[in-house]
């Protein structure tokens, strides 16, 4: 089964947080509204701030907000910053990496479906993600998606 990891999972869910209040918000806060563990929120917001997804702002007034607009974020930008470059296998993230690459009669098919993916990922922004879910169309259709892929 192809899935996203759970700390994926959870960075997504911070960010639609983040989406919905549109100000800046405690850690702790975030947290809470999540329910989730705050050193795990914390270690979150470190990379999506390293990413350069939120903004972070330290004191007595500091908190986190989204670094731009929540349509101009993609699930994909969300998930490259918490697990790094996208890829089905390792072959089709860095090549020259397995010992079979050079007879693999399916690495570079591998790598068309690892695009397709990330594309699709790239066609659905927070904004989308936060959004009712009767108010979501993609943007892109499957048959698009797979013909760019090819």
């Amino acid at each position: 089964m192809f899935r996203l990891n759970k700390l994926s999972d959870y960075a997504a869910v911070l960010m639609a947080c983040l989406a919905e209040d549109g100000e800046r918000v405690s850690a702790q806060a975030l947290a809470e509204r999540a329910r989730l563990e705050l050193p795990t929120v914390a270690k979150l917001l470190k990379q999506l701030s390293s990413a350069g997804l939120v903004n972070a702002t330290r004191g007595t007034t500091g908190g986190y907000v989204l670094a731009r607009a929540a349509d101009h974020i993609s699930v994909a930008d969300i998930v490259i910053a918490i697990e790094g470059p996208m890829g089905l296998t390792e072959c089709s993230v860095h090549q020259g990496g397995c010992s079979r690459e050079s007879f693999c009669a399916i690495s570079s098919n591998l790598r068309k479906i690892s695009m397709a993916v990330e594309h699709a990922l790239r066609s659905v922004t927070l904004a989308d993600l936060s959004a009712p879910p009767k108010n979501w169309r993609p943007r892109v259709s499957i048959e698009r998606t797979l013909e760019i892929a090819q």
